[in-house]
């Protein structure tokens, strides 16, 4: 096991060192290269930060107002009748945006019915297996420049209620 953890403490530095040498014997300008990619990555970063404060600031009036608790308990209804807990709507609503804010939402649940409660089994398993939809969307759409987003929404909605229901499934194998 000591040699695994030796190991892994020099992956990454051997890997960048190979990139600097293979850039070297490859007659590189690596030092170039990298100032020109570290600029294009800062500004990428510039060009995402309007869209990451938006959603920060949207997950965050709509967890504040209560209205995530009324959608919570408007779906929930409908959720408890196909199995799925309606405690744990909030939690998924959150996920599709944010991934942080769902980890918090998370906690409180950890906090609220426990960990190995099949309400906890449910909300680790389907953190696991479901995408920040509109976050993923939103960034990478937006850096490559895509204005049609064609299926995405539609596929990525069927992906998560897919692992909604692995979630539930595999929480009830569990117990």
């Amino acid at each position: 096991m000591q040699l695994f953890l030796y190991i892994a403490d020099f992956i990454v530095p051997f890997l960048v060192l190979s990139v600097v040498v293979y850039g070297v014997l490859m007659k590189v300008h690596v030092y170039d290269c990298f100032i020109k990619g570290a600029k294009n990555g800062f500004l990428t970063v510039i060009r995402l930060m309007p869209t990451l404060i938006g959603l920060m600031a949207a997950v965050g009036i709509l967890r504040a107002s209560g209205f995530l608790d009324f959608l919570g308990r408007l779906l929930g209804e409908f959720t408890s009748s196909i199995g799925f807990p309606g405690e744990l709507v909030p939690l998924t609503i959150v996920k599709m945006f944010s991934s942080s804010a769902a980890t918090g939402l998370l906690l409180d649940s950890f906090k609220e019915y426990g960990t190995d409660s099949r309400l906890g089994l449910i909300a680790s398993i389907s953190m696991c297996c479901t995408e920040t939809i509109f976050y993923t969307m939103s960034v990478y759409f937006m850096t490559a420049r895509i204005k049609k987003s064609r299926y995405t929404l539609t596929g990525a909605m069927i992906a998560t209620f897919a692992g909604l229901a692995a979630s539930v499934i595999l929480a009830d194998m569990m117990l």
